[in-house]
């Protein structure tokens, strides 16, 4: 990748680009009769607004955890002995 600084404080910068790829943009240039360089501009800010708005999957369940509470704060540590109940009481029943 190469980058040039212009006079205008935009620098030019190179990529390689797969032949599909590169054929798709000139494609989508003269589409929308826009140059490549603004496609490529314009791509890059959606990308980077989805970046910065994505959220982690904790603050995606944050509103979800505490809801149901069945009153017992320790399942996720007593869960061995609780399927050791459960499979002594289904072999009892036989």
């Amino acid at each position: 990748m190469s980058m040039t600084i212009c006079k205008t404080n935009e620098i030019t910068t190179s990529a390689r680009l797969p032949a599909e790829t590169r054929n798709k943009l000139i494609a989508l240039s003269k589409a929308k009769k826009m140059t490549m360089s603004e496609i490529i501009i314009e791509a890059l800010e959606l990308y980077y607004n989805q970046e910065e708005n994505e959220i982690d999957s904790f603050t995606l369940g944050l509103q979800y955890f505490g809801k149901y509470n069945l009153g017992e704060g320790d399942l996720s540590v007593t869960y061995k002995e609780r399927i050791r109940e459960m499979l002594r009481a289904r072999q009892d029943s036989y």
